[in-house]
């Protein structure tokens, strides 16, 4: 999301299992992993009997950019850093806003058509603070996040900037899969 240049399959410090990172007290949470996302697991990590909201974004798999077909998108992370740079978002947008509690999960692998990739919930003790922060939070991660995307098309393979609307770097698939095998 944030670097300039996308790590190589060979550089990327993902792992099968996921991986988080809790600071209970200040009802923060925040993972990465490979596994489908639940909205029902991430809305809990935020339930506070003090709040009037609860925002929950779910950021999901669509079957084209700019008219072309999507194949799949595939994330991958320097995950160390990834929870620490996503740790530290939750914490500044959680004083600045006043929230009782604030999660973000993203997915990391390969994400279907129409499965979600990353989710931000928040809760507040009333809703414009909660819709507010929710928002800023999807575009801090987006914008800071040692998280990298590519879009997988039928003929090709695009690194994409996690800006809307921003194109990336063309790959071949097979360009794409020789990475890999390295």
């Amino acid at each position: 999301m944030s670097a300039s240049i996308p790590p190589s399959a060979a550089a990327d410090a993902t792992s099968a299992t996921p991986a988080s990172l809790t600071d209970a007290e200040k009802n923060i949470h925040v993972s990465l992993t490979h596994e489908p996302l639940q909205l029902t697991s991430t809305v809990d990590r935020v339930r506070s009997p003090k709040a009037g909201a609860i925002v929950l974004f779910a950021g999901t798999t669509r079957d084209n950019f700019q008219d072309q077909p999507v194949k799949t998108l595939s994330y991958s992370a320097y995950v160390p850093l990834a929870l620490r740079t996503i740790l530290s978002i939750c914490q500044s947008v959680k004083e600045k806003h006043g929230l009782l509690g604030i999660a973000v999960t993203h997915r990391l692998g390969d994400v279907g058509i129409g499965e979600e990739s990353v989710h931000v919930a928040v809760s507040a003790p009333h809703r414009k603070a909660a819709w507010e922060a929710g928002e800023e939070t999807l575009e801090l991660v987006k914008e800071r996040v040692e998280v990298w995307k590519m879009e997988c098309f039928e003929d090709g393979a695009v690194w994409r900037s996690n800006k809307d609307g921003q194109r990336g770097v063309r790959m071949d698939i097979d360009e794409t899969k020789a990475d890999e095998g390295k």
